[in-house]
């Protein structure tokens, strides 16, 4: 995915363990930065003494603040994409329930990474981004649909997929550690499994 109509500069990628090491130490160090103080706020320098990077290794990886930025946002749109895909793999024959369990699963994984993506779509205006993002989910939840629900008439598809994306959103969003994360994780696991059921 593009963060921009001009993509921003990729930087060297890391050939070895180490290097790939300091990659997820930069974007790890870089996504609390940016949700704790806002993508205009946060400086490369910052970024670099967060990770721990000297700052040429930093500018060899990331030339840019922009393409740190983009290689968050393209790792919520792959982890996303690959979870709606191996669900989908494994779907055929799933009951409801546990399908609507693992779709809840799915986006708690990415819990984290949807708080700084949507962070970032926000700061930087990319609204463009957004409607990407969204049309490839409901892309993916509809040939989901198409696989575990196959006596599913095409035309609900959409719709279904549609609200389903409105319930998951709901996920997203649930605090981790706040003292209602479980009860209300259980009620949005119920309302999609019920959801699935009446299809």
């Amino acid at each position: 995915m593009t963060a921009s109509s001009s993509e921003p500069a990729r930087g060297a990628a890391p050939k070895r363990q180490r290097g790939h090491a300091r990659v997820a130490a930069i974007l790890q160090a870089a996504a609390a930065l940016f949700l704790d103080k806002g993508y205009d706020a946060v400086t490369m320098t910052e970024i670099g003494a967060a990770s721990s990077t000297a700052v040429g290794s930093l500018y060899r990886f990331f030339p840019s603040k922009e393409a740190v930025a983009d290689a968050l946002l393209r790792s919520y749109a792959d982890g996303l994409a690959d979870g709606l895909a191996a669900l989908r793999g494994r779907a055929h024959g799933l009951a409801p329930a546990a399908l609507g369990d693992a779709l809840v699963d799915v986006m708690l994984e990415l819990r984290a990474q949807r708080s700084v993506a949507l962070a970032l779509v926000d700061a930087r205006r990319l609204e463009a981004s957004r409607q990407q993002l969204r049309a490839a989910m409901l892309a993916d939840l509809g040939s989901l649909l198409a696989v575990a629900l196959p006596a599913l008439p095409a035309a609900r598809r959409a719709p279904m997929a549609l609200a389903l994306l409105h319930l998951l959103k709901g996920v997203g969003q649930v605090p981790p550690g706040a003292a209602m994360e479980a009860p209300l994780l259980d009620e949005y696991r119920r309302l999609v499994r019920a959801y699935l059921a009446a299809a």
